[in-house]
């Protein structure tokens, strides 16, 4: 059975100020579109640059969680972190992800030009950064879900199918 990382970056979801609905918004799309068995390893942690660091490392290199998805954090504001956290933790960095989660975005609204999420690659872990409002959540995953399960071969991880209702993932032919 794989493993999917979900976590939800917020101050006050972690001290119980109000429901982790953006967590639970992300998973249910991950059960909704990915049709390969799997469990979650599932937090909701503040907006602390090493907690989120020492998350991600222990769902990569301890827990074997292939994709680690994180919600919130991304924005301009002085305690949103999550992209720093990404960027030191990762390996490689995939900007194409932010890039188009950006311009997805923007379709929506203007203020998208100041969101900052990004990807990156942990050993064999793809960690993908989304913002933290439900509705986004779903279009910026709409958007880059159907390059996450080869992105995941390529870097060694299982393969990952996904179910009708998932946006259409590519793979090179023959992959």
């Amino acid at each position: 059975m794989i493993k999917i990382g979900i976590i939800n970056v917020s101050d006050r979801a972690s001290a119980g100020i109000y429901e982790d609905t953006p967590g639970k918004a992300c998973t249910a799309l991950l059960r909704e579109w990915v049709a390969t068995p799997f469990e979650t390893d599932y937090r909701v942690i503040p907006d602390e640059q090493a907690v989120i660091e020492a998350e991600l490392r222990r769902m990569a290199d301890v827990a074997g969680c292939c994709l680690i998805v994180t919600t919130g954090g991304t924005g301009p504001a002085p305690r949103d972190v999550t992209p720093e956290a990404t960027v030191a933790v990762c390996d490689k960095l995939l900007p194409g992800f932010g890039e188009l989660m950006r311009a997805t975005s923007l379709k929506y609204v203007p203020t998208a030009i100041l969101s900052r999420q990004t990807a990156g690659i942990r050993g064999r872990a793809l960690i993908v950064n989304l913002p933290g409002r439900p509705k986004s959540i779903r279009e910026n995953l709409e958007a880059v879900f159907p390059a996450i399960p080869y992105c995941i071969d390529l870097i060694g991880g299982p393969r990952i199918e996904s179910t009708p209702a998932a946006p259409k993932v590519f793979r090179p032919a023959g992959a």
